[in-house]
């Protein structure tokens, strides 16, 4: 194996294929919450939910006066 052609080296050709495909990507809009029903995504969903509900329980309460 020549010093050139190293193991994971990044080739031209590659560089080139991934800037094509990333031309002709559809602009899409970014996901607000993760779906599935896998634990990884159910434990995400569980934490934004309690983040989401913390945060409207906070700006629903008054504020303190000292």
């Amino acid at each position: 194996m020549p010093a050139s052609k190293a193991r994971g080296a990044r080739q031209l050709r590659n560089v080139e294929k991934t800037k094509k495909k990333a031309r002709r990507v559809i602009a899409r809009k970014k996901v607000s919450r993760p779906t599935g029903s896998t634990l990884g995504a159910r434990t995400r969903l569980k934490k934004m939910a309690g983040k989401a509900r913390a945060s409207k329980a906070a700006a629903k309460k008054p504020a303190k006066r000292a």
